[in-house]
């Protein structure tokens, strides 16, 4: 008996949200439906463990797109589950069936760093199969990037950063108004996202970049924090301001490589092996009231960085929307086991996104840091860059849309998915 011709394309959303990836998700229906090859295109909840537990929604004929599209946070739900490095382990082989069953052509996995090694061991074992077997129908994947941490390698910038920069941009200009108003000394400590690279951090910082004079401290972990300078540098600055802002991000780290105040963490690591972050800006809080004795606070923005879609950034959503729309093509012209990437071009002397496929095996579980050039963020040239590079990602006010009383008015799938596993 002749195979079935694949005509389902499925699609799953993994990781950490953002106000982008439903973007991604929008353009990913967007181009299967223009496609005559897709007959059906399918959403897995939460990622790669709904295709496990047969928990799924029909997507085919969504036309909502716009709503989607400015809508925050992951639509189909995220997990984070990582696949076993053993190809042999039966779970691929189960995952592959689950395919088989829904006729799947093509699946698409929309993420970050950790998203990617999933596509990748998918794609790998995908391969071994074609290979062994090549009478059998197996699937093309294909990887769409997304994180706040903007830190996958291959990208000049990933979907999702746009809008978080936005966010703290415009965040830390608020900050900066609102604590300048008394004269009494005080500091503020402003703990950003960003595990292992600073680029959000450097977002945060945009106020004084741009010409500014705060924030007066903006500290990246790729640069060794030393307390003591820390504290001197508060001290030097105190004596010409009575007001200051310290932007760091959660991340830092000292000279031997453990993260500030690491004494007063858990210690609790997540499936991948990352440890669980937050409290560094308290920990500096504490000891500048200790070491300097002055009027301290510190705000942990914590989950507003990634869901703030009033302030998302239209180039990004734009962006986000052409990636998944670019990478779902690719998939249907047979690409497999690559992840999209925006390149920077330019078009009559401004910014321009092109879109590009990459290896996944470069990007999966992989880290774009912040370069060294920048770590002098005193330097007026470095600055200047740093704005060059991070403006046009931010740029344009994002479509809203409300209901009679003015509140947003998102789209809300989860509501329909049996987090139990099965439908």
């Amino acid at each position: 008996m002749a195979a079935v011709t694949p005509k389902t394309l499925l699609v799953g959303q993994s990781g950490g949200p953002s106000c982008a990836i439903n973007a991604t998700l929008a353009g990913v229906i967007h181009a299967a439906s223009e496609s005559e090859k897709v007959e059906r295109i399918l959403g897995t909840f939460h990622g790669i463990e709904g295709v496990l537990k047969d928990n799924t929604i029909d997507l085919t004929g969504f036309s909502d797109l716009e709503k989607l599209t400015a809508t925050p946070a992951m639509a189909l739900g995220s997990c984070r589950f990582k696949l076993p490095a053993d190809q042999d382990d039966p779970i691929y082989e189960k995952i592959l069936n689950r395919l088989d069953e829904w006729n799947v052509g093509w699946f698409l996995y929309i993420g970050g760093n950790d998203s990617m090694d999933t596509v990748s061991k998918l794609a790998a074992y995908f391969e071994k199969v074609r290979r062994q077997h090549p009478e059998k129908q197996v699937p093309t994947v294909f990887g769409l990037p997304k994180t706040i941490d903007n830190d996958l390698p291959g990208c000049d910038h990933t979907p999702g950063y746009g809008s978080a920069a936005r966010y703290l941009s415009v965040t830390m200009q608020e900050l900066i108004r609102d604590t300048a108003i008394y004269a009494l000394p005080s500091v503020t400590i402003v703990e950003i996202m960003g595990r292992n690279a600073g680029w959000l951090t450097l977002a945060a910082g945009l106020p004084r970049f741009m010409g500014g004079c705060k924030p007066d401290i903006v500290a990246i972990p790729e640069v060794p924090f030393d307390e003591d300078a820390f504290l001197d540098r508060i001290r030097m600055l105190q004596k010409e301001e009575h007001t200051i802002i310290v932007a760091v991000s959660e991340g830092l780290r000292d000279k031997n490589g453990d993260y500030v105040g690491s004494s007063s963490k858990s210690g609790a690591v997540d499936v991948f092996g990352h440890a669980y972050l937050s409290g560094v800006g308290k920990y500096l809080e504490h000891l500048v009231k200790h070491k300097i004795g002055c009027k301290v606070r510190s705000i942990e923005l914590n989950l507003m960085q990634r869901c703030s879609a009033h302030l998302a950034s239209r180039t990004d959503l734009e962006e986000s929307f052409a990636v998944g729309a670019y990478g779902t093509r690719q998939a249907l012209e047979g690409v497999t086991g690559k992840m999209a990437v925006i390149r920077r071009s330019e078009e009559n002397g401004g910014y321009k996104a092109v879109y590009d496929c990459e290896e996944i095996e470069k990007c999966a579980n992989q880290e774009l840091l912040v370069p060294e050039k920048w770590f002098n963020l005193e330097d007026k040239t470095v600055q200047k860059e740093i704005c060059d590079y991070i403006l046009p990602l931010i740029k344009g006010e994002a479509k809203h849309f409300t209901d009679d009383y003015g509140n947003y008015d998102y789209i809300n799938w989860l509501q329909y998915s049996n987090a139990e596993g099965g439908r």
